[in-house]
Order: C-alpha cells, then structure tokens, then sequence
C-alpha cells in the first residue's frame, strides 16, 4: 500500500506492505540513482509473506514524493532525517535497514548517526562514506560520473539526451532502464535526482565520519562498472558492532539482477 507523511515542509511517499500491524519485525528498504521504492517490489513480496513489515520510501525528489525547492535540502542529513522521521510517524521504534547505492550511503548515515534506530544494517555496492573516499585511483576513475553530475544545467541537459553522456549511457547496464528514463524525464525529475550528488560530494570526498555502531553486512559485486571492491571490502574497519562482507558476482544492479538471490539471503539475515 502507498502512503505519504510530511517531513520538513515536504510530502514523502512510501510503500508499507502491513499497514498498523505492529507486530511484524520492520524491515526499511532505501533505494538509489536513478530508481525509486518499486525497485523493491519483489524484496517486499517475500519478506511480507515470511512475516515482516516492509517499508520502501520514495527518497525526496524521487518517485512521488515532493521535489525540494533548494540543493542544500538534499544533504545527506536530512534525507537521512526523512527516514528517522517516517519511524517516528508510524511509531516504530527499531528496524532493519537495508539500502542500495545512494540508498547505502543513507544506511551507513543512520548507522553512524542513529545506531539506536537500527537492528542491523545491509549495504550493497557502496561502502562507508569515508571508506569510498579513501579508496584508490580505480574508484576515482570508476566514479568519473559523479563530477560530471555537479556540473549544473549542462549534465541535466545531457543526461536527457541519447549520446555519450546520456543517462542511458552512463548507466547503461541499468535492467530496467526504459523505466528509469520516464521517471527522470517527468517535469523536475531529473534536476532533483543529480542533486543529491550536487548535495553530498564535498561531504562524502572530503569529510571523515565516524564508525558505524550496529551490525554491518557488506555486499559488492565483482561485475559492478562504478565502484570497486577496496572501498566496500575496507569499510569494516569502520564499523563498531560487527561487520560481514559478501562478493557476489553479478552487476552493480542486485535487486533488480539478483532477486531471488537477495531474498534468500535477506531473510537468513534478518532471522540470524
């Protein structure tokens, strides 16, 4: 079922697969670039029916939720505080996180910054802030396309287009890549989504974050064209409560190439 809450003067829309049941473990499920929480829909079909609740939000300016007026509003904090703030509303206390891309660098925030909200926490693809701005030249090369996105008006442009520095190009291996591109295309999509890098890249390159304190389990995968293994495979020593690292062989895309798979091991995970 689709929801929405108000959080910082914005309306955020989420999927809720167990609507009041307070009973079921929570599960918060955080997608990335350029996707929204549908991405999820097959992870939130079997964890529903093994019993859990599973909530996916619409990350601000994305999917339905609202688009924010100002860049600064897609710092990392406060969509970080959106998730927080989407407990809260429901009156949940704890939950298990887990993210994909964008949507794991928001899962090492809140286990750095909220430990006390989290069971545990799965990140897949991208490691610990600090992690994934130390790691070697490799990663620079790979995350070439993170600068271009801070380049204003001239990569919203191009990134619409079907050349080079097309959106599908770019992200070329995407599976469902048709989809994508409607989503950004919609009037302001695509500016809101490249924002969060706009937002964020001084706080991820040059900023150092303290150690995640819940237990952390790390999935990269060996086909992935945008991030390397170090900067995954290192983030456990910046981790308090336990870290787990995984390698999967498979494409940047795990929800979306590897779903049968990923429910497999979210739910010996989660009963773990």
């Amino acid at each position: 079922m689709r929801d929405s809450f108000r959080n910082d003067g914005l309306t955020l829309s989420y999927l809720d697969s167990a609507p009041g049941d307070t009973q079921r473990q929570v599960v918060l499920l955080l997608h990335g670039f350029p996707d929204e929480a549908s991405m999820w829909q097959r992870q939130i079909d079997a964890l529903h029916a093994a019993g859990y609740r599973v909530l996916a939000p619409d990350m601000r300016g994305y999917g339905e939720s609202d688009i924010p007026t100002s860049q600064r509003a897609h710092h990392w904090t406060r969509v970080a505080a959106d998730q927080v703030a989407l407990l809260d509303h429901l009156g949940i206390e704890q939950a298990d996180v887990v993210g994909h891309d964008w949507g794991a660098v928001m899962t090492w925030f809140l286990a750095i910054s909220q430990p006390t909200r989290l069971k545990r926490a799965l990140a897949m693809t991208v490691g610990h802030p600090t992690s994934y701005a130390r790691a070697g030249i490799a990663q620079k090369l790979k995350g070439w396309y993170t600068l271009y996105f801070c380049i204003p008006g001239l990569s919203t442009w191009l990134l619409r287009g079907k050349g080079l520095l097309g959106l599908r190009r770019v992200f070329g291996t995407h599976p469902q890549m048709d989809h994508a591109m409607e989503r950004v295309l919609r009037p302001g999509r695509m500016r809101a989504a490249i924002r969060l890098y706009r937002a964020n890249l001084l706080s991820v390159l040059f900023a150092s974050h303290g150690p995640a304190g819940v237990p952390m389990l790390g999935i990269w995968a060996s086909g992935d064209p945008l991030l390397t293994e170090d900067q995954m495979q290192n983030s456990g020593k910046r981790t308090d409560a336990g870290w787990t690292y995984e390698r999967w062989d498979c494409g940047h895309w795990i929800p979306l190439e590897q779903p049968e798979r990923l429910n497999q091991r979210l739910l010996e995970w989660l009963s773990s």
